[in-house]
């Protein structure tokens, strides 16, 4: 359960090349009409003729997209960035198997370099410890799923390495800084006028919007605002405090991360690798509360406050915090939409534009990963361009239950985690008398979970390392058992978090979020004509 998501050097003077046709933009979120008459190109696609492909946004999803298609001689790529130049920027970002599966699957050398800069976790201790105690409560096996599928280790590593080695892997002339994507309009001859910030317009087969959370691709693709009420992003509830430091840890080497859980909030500590590490600390809190929260002595003393009583190893890491190496962040996510679309003709969503999530998995840019190994194969096989609206469909249905149910259970984790954990119960029989500890409700309900955790993680992780591939829109096996233990999960907790005991019978829901229950139901019923014609 860690974090996302990524910002090295090309010339600040960059920018996109001029457009096609040009013409000032009459909104910022359509393009306006070409004056001229489009470039006339020929349905079929070919090497003398290659589709036309812009990306908006070179986070992971975009890049490693732009990477796929750069080596296809049928595809030509232009990815649009606006900032006017790469910098070493962001922290680390978690890999997970699945992920480093797909960069392996790729490009060889890529996962080579990536490798090279890596710092393993999956084969280390993983899990969750008792904040206050400091004692392990569930450990999780993410070495065992991986090996069983001759899969890499999960590991993390720094954004701006990441980013430098995806940078390095395009030709020359495919990436264009200094100008966003504002919006679009679709052509009368199928393809799209992509409206550039600056009032030009660039005239492409397809459009992908790999631009963040607060995509301008998905404002005008679904009328609505790319922030604010009506975008469909939603404040998740939590804020996170996130801290990066060299750090003496008395456990290097033998944990990749630990979260140490107690009431109303948790902390995170990851490895890093080369002596550094991460931490973040989770908090139930309105939104805006880091203005409207009082830190009069700082940050760092105000998470010492926060967290007194928890584990030594909890304080030694924020004792070793200067103030500049730590920020604070409220903590947005957006189910996927089975209702609202992915894709609009010649035009689809990547990564956080249409599936942001919380960071407790790790799986924010490995779900963008997945989009984008999904997307190359779509777009590549293509040879009419008339047929771009069909593969962008296809790639949405081959991605909407999976993602949606990692979205959920990342939601879900957080959910569980802070409104339903508590210190563990415990009966306390050393030298002294009989000890009974937080025997209260929640702290009963935690000790009952603690041995259902290990079994719902395995599942989970299985679930992720099996469907990497996305060659099925419905893991019937591991959707079914991750259901069941999450609903055996909720049955027990659903005390200790309130309104989820009202909302037990719509456990599903809760679990792997409404979209994803939603895109279930969908993926079922197109299913069930086919079934019916073998009776």
């Amino acid at each position: 359960m860690q974090a996302l998501v990524i910002a090295l050097a090309a010339s600040a003077s960059a920018l996109v090349a001029p457009a096609r046709r040009a013409a000032p933009l009459k909104t910022p979120t359509k393009a306006a009409a070409v004056a001229d008459a489009p470039t006339a190109v020929p349905d079929r696609v070919s090497k003398e003729n290659p589709l036309r492909v812009v990306i908006a946004g070179a986070g992971v999803g975009g890049l490693t997209l732009a990477n796929a298609l750069d080596d296809c001689e049928h595809v030509d790529v232009t990815l649009v960035e606006k900032t006017s130049a790469f910098k070493r920027f962001g922290g680390p970002i978690q890999l997970a198997s699945n992920a480093m599966q797909l960069f392996r699957e790729m490009d060889d050398d890529i996962y080579d370099q990536i490798e090279h800069k890596f710092t393993w976790t999956g084969n280390l201790t993983n899990g969750i410890k008792d904040g206050i105690r400091d004692e392990w409560y569930a450990k999780f096996d993410l070495a065992s799923p991986a090996a069983a599928r001759s899969m890499p280790y999960t590991g993390v590593i720094e954004r701006p390495d990441l980013q430098e080695i995806l940078l390095g892997g395009l030709t020359d002339g495919v990436v264009a800084n200094g100008v966003g994507v504002a919006g679009y309009e679709k052509t009368a001859a199928g393809g799209v006028n992509v409206a550039m910030e600056d009032g030009r317009v660039i005239e492409a087969d397809v459009l992908v919007g790999a631009d963040g959370i607060w995509s301008n691709v998905r404002a005008a693709m679904r009328d609505e605002p790319a922030r604010g009420e009506g975008s469909g992003v939603s404040y998740s509830g939590y804020t996170v405090f996130a801290g990066e430091l060299n750090y003496a840890s008395p456990d290097n080497g033998e944990v990749g991360y630990k979260v140490y859980i107690g009431p109303n909030q948790y902390f995170v500590i990851t490895d890093i690798g080369n002596g550094r590490y991460q931490y973040y600390a989770f908090l139930a809190r309105a939104p805006g509360s880091a203005e409207t929260e009082a830190k009069p002595d700082g940050t760092v003393p105000f998470l010492k406050k926060t967290f007194e009583g928890w584990s030594p190893d909890v304080h030694r890491i924020l004792d070793a915090t200067k103030e500049d190496e730590i920020e604070q962040r409220d903590l947005y996510d957006r189910p996927p939409s089975s209702i609202k679309p992915w894709s609009d003709g010649p035009v689809g969503l990547l990564g956080d534009a249409v599936h942001a999530m919380m960071p407790n998995l790790g799986q924010g840019g490995c779900q963008a990963i997945e989009d984008a190994f999904v997307l190359d194969q779509e777009l590549r096989g293509l040879r009419k361009r008339s047929y771009a609206g069909e593969a962008l469909k296809t790639y949405r249905n081959r991605r909407l239950v999976r993602s949606a149910s990692v979205q959920g259970l990342s939601r879900f984790a957080s959910d569980i985690i802070i409104r339903g954990f508590d210190t563990p119960a415990k009966i306390v029989t050393d030298d002294g008398p009989v000890r009974f500890e937080n025997f209260n409700y929640a702290g009963i309900v935690t000790r009952l979970l603690q041995p259902i955790l290990p079994v719902f993680f395995t599942v989970q992780f299985n679930f992720l390392y099996e469907g990497w591939r996305n060659e099925a829109a419905l893991d019937l096996k591991a959707g079914v058992a991750i259901f069941g233990i999450g609903l055996l999960i909720l049955a027990v907790g659903a005390g200790a978090v309130g309104d989820l005991a009202i909302l037990l019978p719509f456990a599903g829901e809760s679990l792997i979020g409404a979209e994803a229950f939603a895109g279930l139901s969908e993926t079922i019923s197109s299913i069930l004509p086919s079934v019916d014609s073998l009776l």
